[in-house]
């Protein structure tokens, strides 16, 4: 009797949110034949009769967030509806510390996929890459687990273990890893100093104070005045927050657009200006992203691209090109909803597509690079060269990072070439 009472409540609440709705589309000129909400009569017999006649008992709560699920489920692989546990990960997420395995993931052609595994985390020590559909998670297949019960599963006590298998292109069958779970505490941003007084830093993800840390390590490097040329490493990172990306970008960018979205009909919903002040304006860039670049990592990527303020150097990023939404509802539980699309300041969508870079370089060299030609110091008794004694190597020594090292050369050789050019210019004002 409690129940029948209850599903009749539930339906007169509909009953009157569908009258009210009704009328207002009536007064908007809407026929009432075409109003949505008269689909809503048919959600509550069918919550009935389930309510009703279902042989086990069904818990309220666990049919209407499945219909929500369902409904956005249509949408796309961005939109979800996050039950109380699912968005406290999120909220530990962007705060940056939480236990697991370590990896980014996202529906994608109908499996979950890693996006990237975060750098140090116990999923990229195991080997797990982007691109990887997880299709087991403890012997049992993932074809119909939503995601966040799965990312659920893969969290855990520290110390604990999963079993999870992938399938990987070019791998004939899945691929089983068994990983510890661990801390996963994500730190942003890092920043070393690179000879040549090149600087390196690398975002891992936009977390609520990436651009504070990113700010610090950009005074750090330039304290200075000696910084002549910066890396931007932006490879697997997979996003974060949108506001995080605009600040980044400012940073290097005095003036026009960043990014604008634009919700439904095209209309646009913000334009995010550059602004003057702080911004490293006259330091060459070289950024490096990867297909594990995506979201707002490709925000930054375009602005910089756009401005022509970097040389974007590496492979094809991600192509998340949308703009999600966070509503946080009455029982702690909270919709997740695409209300955008993002452009880059020349008014490219990168969805799909993705930023493609500059100068292509994939991560390891080729083999023709790799090998090497016998030379005069090759061969057993050459004479020596007495102004070299007591070096053990020949030229500078080579990162193992193919990408990287490329950046590193590319940046070099700028200071090289503007070097030369000032040199003439100076020589040519002498002679006149």
């Amino acid at each position: 009797m409690r129940r029948l009472r209850a599903t009749a409540y539930f339906a007169a609440g509909i009953a009157l949110c569908f009258t009210v709705m009704t009328a207002i589309h009536a007064v908007g000129a809407v026929p009432r034949s075409y109003s949505p909400y008269r689909k809503l009569k048919l959600f509550t017999r069918v919550l009935s009769y389930v309510e009703n006649n279902y042989v086990e008992f069904v818990d309220d709560r666990k049919l209407i967030y499945g219909a929500i699920g369902g409904m956005l489920n249509v949408l796309d692989p961005h939109s979800i509806f996050m039950p109380p546990d699912q968005y406290r990960q999120l909220k530990a997420d962007t705060q940056g510390e939480f236990f697991g395995i370590g990896i980014e993931v996202e529906i994608r052609k109908g499996w979950i996929t890693v996006i990237s595994p975060i750098e140090g985390s116990p999923a990229h020590q195991a080997g797990l890459k982007s691109g990887d559909q997880i299709v087991e998670i403890e012997g049992k297949s993932t074809a119909d687990l939503p995601m966040h019960q799965a990312v659920r599963i893969m969290r855990g006590p520290r110390g604990s273990r999963v079993k999870i298998a992938v399938k990987r292109a070019g791998a004939k069958k899945p691929i089983p890893f068994e990983i510890t779970r661990d801390v996963i505490k994500i730190v942003s941003v890092t920043s070393k100093r690179l000879p040549n007084n090149i600087g390196y830093i690398r975002i891992k993800s936009f977390q609520e104070q990436t651009h504070e840390a990113l700010g610090r390590a950009l005074k750090e490097l330039n304290k200075d005045k000696r910084l002549a040329g910066l890396i931007l490493d932006l490879r697997n990172n997979p996003g974060g927050l949108l506001s995080q990306a605009i600040r980044v970008s400012d940073f290097f960018i005095d003036r026009g657009l960043i990014v604008t979205t634009r919700g439904q009909r095209g209309v646009i919903q913000e334009a995010e200006k550059a602004h003057r002040s702080g911004t490293y304006k006259n330091v060459p860039i070289t950024c490096i992203v990867n297909e594990g670049s995506a979201s707002a990592a490709e925000i930054v990527a375009g602005a910089l691209q756009d401005h022509k303020r970097a040389v974007i150097l590496g492979s094809s990023t991600f192509g998340k090109g949308s703009v999600q939404q966070i509503i946080e509802l009455d029982d702690g539980s909270a919709l997740k909803l695409t209300v955008a699309r993002y452009y880059t300041p020349k008014g490219r969508s990168i969805q799909e597509h993705g930023i493609q870079p500059d100068i292509i370089v994939q991560a390891t060299a080729p083999a023709s690079q790799k090998k090497r030609g016998v030379r005069e110091r090759d061969l057993r008794g050459h004479l020596r060269n007495p102004k070299a004694a007591g070096k053990n190597k020949v030229g500078r020594s080579r990162l193992k990072d193919f990408q990287l090292q490329t950046a590193i050369d590319h940046l070099h050789a700028a200071q090289i070439f503007n070097r030369h050019l000032f040199n003439k210019k100076t020589a040519d004002e002498k002679g006149s």
